[in-house]
């Protein structure tokens, strides 16, 4: 049986698609891109940084990849591997796990770099071109090659660094200055 992929004109016509799988799609120039599976230590740094952020605004407020924002350019949409929310989106997000670029924007994202030069493009220059798009005001870059986290801070709709953080530093975060998170217990815990 010839299976035929969907084309889609509109966001909308995309939001309106189910093909009752668990599968993740990027919307690229109207067509369906199946996203692959994460690596199970880019899930592990993401399980720690959720568990952070869940014990201090609780669990309503922390989505892990499962949460789509729909962005400018293409793809039209993407899944970051953990987001802050806010208290409105619980509500909105109920339906639907998408935050619409017609809505307010997330609180902070967080990418967690994958091997590979296209990958690493991805969440350096792409992600950050739509996420700054977007208004979100904080984007974080896990990096486990390099073992950093870079903080950016959306400042006059572009963003700037925070801090490039590595080994035992505290991470600085603008928008959650109580986090008290070395960068060792999320990348090499022990």
């Amino acid at each position: 049986m010839l299976t035929i992929k969907p084309r889609f004109e509109t966001f909308e016509e995309y939001l309106e698609y189910e093909d009752n799988s668990e599968n993740f799609y990027e919307l690229f120039n109207g067509e369906l891109i199946e996203m692959p599976p994460e690596s199970g230590f880019n899930i592990q740094i993401a399980n720690r940084l959720f568990l952070v952020f869940a014990l201090m605004l609780g669990s309503d407020r922390v989505r892990g990849q499962g949460l789509e924002l729909e962005v400018r350019g293409e793809p039209k949409n993407r899944y970051p591997d953990l987001t802050i929310i806010r208290e409105d989106h619980i509500k909105q997000l109920s339906k639907r796990n998408t935050i619409r670029l017609n809505m307010i924007p997330p609180l902070l994202v967080i990418e967690i770099v994958s091997p590979g030069e296209i990958q690493r493009d991805r969440d350096y220059i792409a992600k950050r071109m739509q996420y700054q798009d977007c208004g979100i005001p904080e984007y974080w870059i896990v990096d486990p090659q390099t073992q950093t986290i870079l903080v950016l801070e959306l400042v006059a709709n572009s963003y700037v660094t925070v801090g490039n953080f590595s080994n035992d530093d505290l991470v600085q975060s603008p928008g959650f200055r109580q986090l008290n998170l070395k960068v060792s217990e999320i990348l090499n815990p022990n």
